[in-house]
């Protein structure tokens, strides 16, 4: 099962990416968590991507196509895979095409900017390990703590209300047509956001067939 989650930043992708990949049972290939291990291990890749995110820009599309192919071509990628975050444009969609990677199905979370607003106010995210939580829907058992790996919890700058605003309007212009670009290859599923983290799951294995 070679899979892509799209949806808004807060959409809930990555969240849905760690359920998925145990019930399907292949890894997650998240950029952003790649990328984040390359910037705090200073590679010169992590370094150039860097000075991209400070200044609020997008990764450079052959940046990113360089760190995914090398991570696909691991071994626990054979039996398929889960990427969130990325592509997150046209012209990476048409890199991913051209580099030989493959999906079965791309499934959109679809939510309303209002909701997603209000949602990533409450996101924490591990800056040891890149764990996501949130306050009200994905607690921690200790406040500020990383189940995972006893980290600091941190709200990320991306979060804030001004910045989420700037990556919505990104999000509308750059990667919403890719819904389009999947729908004309017969690939796009689209599912709703539900009420609970469980029941997007579940909506999004009833439109994958299991």
């Amino acid at each position: 099962m070679k899979l892509i989650l799209l949806g808004a930043p807060g959409a809930g992708k990555g969240t849905q990416a760690d359920i998925l990949c145990k019930e399907l049972d292949v890894p997650t290939i998240s950029t952003g968590n790649i990328l984040r291990a390359a910037i705090k291990n200073g590679t010169p890749t992590g370094l150039k991507a860097k000075s991209y995110m400070d200044a609020g820009n997008l990764v450079p599309d052959e940046v990113i196509i360089g760190i995914i192919s090398e991570r696909l071509a691991e071994p626990d990628c054979a039996k398929g895979y889960i990427l969130d975050g990325v592509p997150r444009t046209i012209a990476q969609a048409e890199a991913l095409e051209q580099a030989g990677i493959q999906f079965d199905s791309v499934v959109s979370i679809e939510i309303t900017d209002e909701a997603i607003m209000e949602r990533m106010s409450g996101r924490r995210v591990c800056e040891t390990c890149g764990a996501s939580y949130h306050v009200a829907a994905v607690p921690p058992k200790t406040e500020g703590v990383c189940d995972k790996c006893g980290g600091a919890l941190v709200q990320r700058k991306d979060d804030k209300p001004e910045t989420v605003k700037a990556r919505l309007a990104v999000y509308h212009k750059e990667t919403e047509p890719l819904k389009a670009f999947y729908a004309e290859r017969g690939l796009l599923k689209k599912v709703e956001n539900q009420p609970s983290v469980e029941e997007t799951s579940q909506a999004i294995l009833r439109v994958l067939g299991r």
